[in-house]
């Protein structure tokens, strides 16, 4: 049968590379090999008992009909309070839009704000998605690269020498995925110094990990009154409260922004899963010490991957202050072989790792860094300690 044409929208969509490692060790786990999985950006943990019960109660009640689009009210004034709760920060529930996990949400903006030709300046290690939305947009992503030897930090330095006419966007994550960086208050706000001078560039700030941050306090360049009008806040429910399979995401932003999102998302999937959003209330609501306790395992976790990390010839490694990432440099081993597999690129250092040490994760080429890759210690400690055992005899071979 001859094959139909695609768009070419289709053809220039990279492939997810977090799901397509993934995908890799779950085909080589259906052959019998025993591979520990750290490719994906998922806590190990399940959902917090009070929130499934809520659930629960949610189809007993009958919630089982087409929700708003944008969200149960009572939700989105659960998701207002929280911003008044946790981050002082004013948002009236007209203000919130409800999505299907996070990544709708920043399409959702994405595809409301930019045309064709606009600059969004991006820092580089970036989440996958960005820059494929931001294609899907047809708009054009200006990186700014960053190095580990400054936690991979944008300096506002950088954002100001990035800015350009075109500029539309600026996205970044904190903390990030996926090097697990937090920027503190101080450097958020020479950020909103520069962005005050340059009224048409709107800020989208992915904080979907903010509460797995190990500085103490969670800080949003929200905050700052002079940019707040342009910032546009996407958040949810996944990595916090261990709800990835529930699908909801959340953003906060100008009412007219929220109303474009309504918009947009009524003509793809209209309002998220009835029940997910009733779990969400109690998640967002409800009792907080299962979500820190999280948070301490994963500091824990993350003290016992670096140690290890450090054990290991030529790994260079910072110290995260968020998010459940690693994101070692490895370019040392470039070059290197063991008599069968030669390592070019950090790609090759992956699939090295997958099928010689059975351990998955992802190169950084995937997220904008050719010498890194990224180590997801959202396991158990046990798994953690066997999977740096594993990658440190696989990386003696390699000469």
């Amino acid at each position: 049968m001859e094959k139909l044409p695609l768009s070419d929208r289709i053809h220039g969509l990279a492939e997810s590379q977090t799901i397509g490692m993934s995908k890799l060790s779950r085909e080589l786990s259906s052959k019998g090999v025993d591979v520990i999985n750290l490719s994906l950006g998922e806590p190990d943990f399940v959902t917090p008992l009070h929130i499934r019960e809520a659930a629960k109660k949610a189809i007993d009640a009958g919630y089982t009909h087409y929700t708003p689009i944008s969200g149960f009210l009572e939700l989105r004034k659960i998701i207002a309070e929280k911003f008044r709760r946790e981050n002082n920060l004013e948002y009236s529930f007209d203000q919130i839009v409800v999505s299907t996990g996070a990544k709708q949400a920043i399409a959702n903006v994405v595809l409301s704000l930019i045309n064709p030709g606009d600059e969004v300046i991006i820092p580089m290690p970036y989440w996958v998605s960005y820059i494929e939305i931001v294609k899907l947009a047809e708009g054009h992503v200006n990186p700014v690269i960053t190095t580990l030897e400054n936690n991979f930090k944008m300096s506002a330095a950088q954002l100001e020498k990035a800015i350009t006419p075109k500029t539309k966007m600026l996205i970044f994550s904190s903390p990030c995925n996926p090097t697990g960086t937090v920027y503190s208050r101080e450097e958020l706000k020479a950020f909103a110094e520069i962005l005050a001078r340059h009224p048409g560039i709107f800020v989208l700030s992915d904080e979907i990990y903010e509460h797995i941050n190990f500085t103490g306090k969670h800080e949003s360049i929200a905050q700052f009154e002079p940019v707040k009008e342009r910032v546009i806040i996407v958040n949810g429910v996944s990595k916090g409260y261990a709800m990835t399979g529930w699908r909801i995401g959340y953003i906060a932003a100008p009412k007219w922004i929220a109303a474009a999102c309504d918009k947009m998302q009524g003509q793809f999937t209209s309002g998220t899963s009835s029940i997910s959003q009733k779990a969400a209330e109690a998640a967002i609501h409800m009792d907080n010490t299962p979500t820190l306790e999280m948070q301490e395992a994963f500091r824990r976790r993350r003290d016992l991957v670096i140690g290890l990390m450090k054990q290991i010839p030529g790994w260079k490694v910072n110290e995260p202050e968020g998010a459940f990432y690693v994101f070692p440099d490895i370019s040392y081993y470039f070059g290197k072989s063991d008599g069968t597999t030669t390592i070019r690129t950090a790609t090759d250092f992956c699939m090295y790792l997958l099928y010689t040490a059975h351990v998955s994760l992802v190169t950084g080429e995937a997220f904008g860094s050719d010498g890194c890759l990224r180590f997801s210690y959202a396991a158990s400690e046990e798994k953690l300690g066997e999977a740096m055992r594993r990658i440190r005899e696989a990386c003696a071979k390699l000469h």
